[in-house]
């Protein structure tokens, strides 16, 4: 759920507020927006003390009061940061964007109950602002009522953060096509892709006579060919197809009607024979040890990343269990860490050999696990149907609820999470006990001698 702290007017660059205040030392409006452009800069901690010095000139400051809970939130400071969003929800009850901070605290903090209460409230109140619907279709999709869910979801087409092509023409509703042309487009990330793409087969039995599907080059190879998919497009490709109706990929959840007991299986992908021959060279000969892929950070482009993420240092302690070979699938920035260890690390990095998803889908299909934070190659696996332990943040993505160690959208996938102090200790001690036990019962039958009948 995004987050939406005040904001300061566009035009004002920290250099001008830091020259304001020099001529007006104190002023809380500027304070305020100091704290907002710093925490613009991930200076969570300087812009903490500046929403501080603001209240301490102006204590009914309700603005700053806002922004510090959200600040406090994002620290995972839960109860600090839902009692000064109660605070400015008492001294501006009239502001909507006081409200949303409140929302987002209690999000934050799990508390889907009472934050599903203020959202319910809210909606009544202002039934056209699209963010409060967006909020609460999070909520319900986390607590398994993906019927309202995906309903308020839809929401997300009028928010100014949403940024993707709306297509010309009637969106299908779900009723049945009757021979129709179906364009499905596309939005959010590959992750979401792989999520949603277990729909697009069955547009056909409803009738459905081409289907059309707009896809980015990455997935290309791994997407095609595809049951029930008539032309991949490139993504915003122009001119368009011609087609009768239009849906987004994310849309296809509330047109089948999907409730938490009817999640389709995951797609079935094709994995290019050429890959996988690539990934048998870069995986090399067994050697009776566990063959374990792991990522530690998604897209660094995505707005909660630094949340779901973490280091590759915390991975390190698997590399010394007894029966374990671990390869990196780390894409991007990320891979940095890797040329940072020291000489003979027992790492495999296998990122800069990897060219698209088809290149990944070989080599996590010829792997015995995956270990990672949620990103985009957790869905890959789950759609592959290979076993893949998702270290989760406290209030992850919806896909994964909120409680228990799976999910009906992937049935090979374990999920280890963070309790509500949000730190990720406990979650690696429990992976690592976990995976020590997996390698000890793998030598265990390695070691078990043939008896021929």
């Amino acid at each position: 759920m995004t987050m939406h702290p005040f904001q300061p007017q566009p035009a004002v660059t920290l250099a001008e507020v830091w020259r304001l205040l020099v001529e007006h030392p104190g002023d809380p409006d500027l304070l305020n927006s100091l704290g907002v452009l710093l925490d613009r800069e991930g200076k969570r901690e300087a812009a903490l003390l500046q929403y501080r010095r603001a209240l301490a000139v102006a204590p009914d400051h309700a603005v700053a009061w806002s922004n510090l809970a959200l600040v406090l939130a994002m620290r995972g400071r839960h109860a600090r940061a839902i009692a000064c969003a109660h605070v400015a929800v008492a001294l501006a009850p009239d502001n909507p964007t006081t409200c949303l901070n409140l929302t987002a605290a209690l999000y934050r903090s799990g508390d889907f109950a009472s934050d599903l209460t203020v959202l319910d409230r809210l909606v009544r109140l202002q039934p056209d602002n699209p963010s409060l619907t967006w909020g609460r279709a999070q909520v319900r999709l986390h607590q398994g009522d993906y019927a309202r869910g995906f309903v308020d979801y839809e929401g997300r087409y009028w928010l100014r953060e949403y940024h993707y092509r709306i297509h010309r023409g009637p969106r299908w509703d779900g009723g049945p096509l009757d021979g129709r042309f179906v364009m499905v487009t596309l939005e959010q990330g590959f992750g979401d892709t792989l999520l949603m793409a277990r729909y697009l087969p069955m547009l056909k039995a409803r009738g459905a006579r081409r289907v059309i599907v707009e896809l980015r080059d990455e997935l290309r190879r791994l997407f095609a060919p595809m049951d029930g998919v008539d032309a991949f497009i490139a993504e915003n490709a122009a001119p368009t197809p011609i087609y009768h109706v239009h849906s987004s990929i994310m849309s296809l959840p509330l047109h089948f009607g999907t409730t938490i007991d009817s999640v389709p299986p995951p797609v079935r992908l094709s994995v290019p024979d050429e890959a996988r021959a690539k990934a048998a060279r870069l995986l090399g000969p067994e050697d009776g040890r566990l063959k374990v892929g792991i990522v530690w950070s998604g897209s660094a482009a995505f707005t909660d990343n630094a949340i779901r993420a973490t280091s590759l240092e915390r991975f390190l302690r698997f590399a010394g269990i007894p029966g374990v070979r671990l390869y990196s699938l780390q894409k991007g920035p990320p891979e940095e860490e890797l040329r940072a260890l020291p000489p003979g690390t027992p790492i495999t990095a296998l990122g800069p050999e990897l060219d698209d998803f088809a290149d990944t889908a070989a080599v996590v299909e010829q792997l015995d696990l995956v270990v990672m934070t949620d990103s985009s190659v957790a869905h890959l696996a789950g759609s592959l149907g290979v076993p893949v332990w998702v270290l989760l943040q406290h209030v992850p993505y919806w896909v994964y609820g909120m409680s228990g160690a799976t999910t009906p959208w992937y049935p090979s996938m374990r999920l280890y999470r963070q309790g509500p102090e949000e730190e990720w200790e406990p979650v690696f001690d429990a992976v690592e006990r976990d995976l020590r036990a997996l390698a000890a019962r793998r030598a265990a039958a390695l070691s078990e001698p043939c008896c021929n009948p």
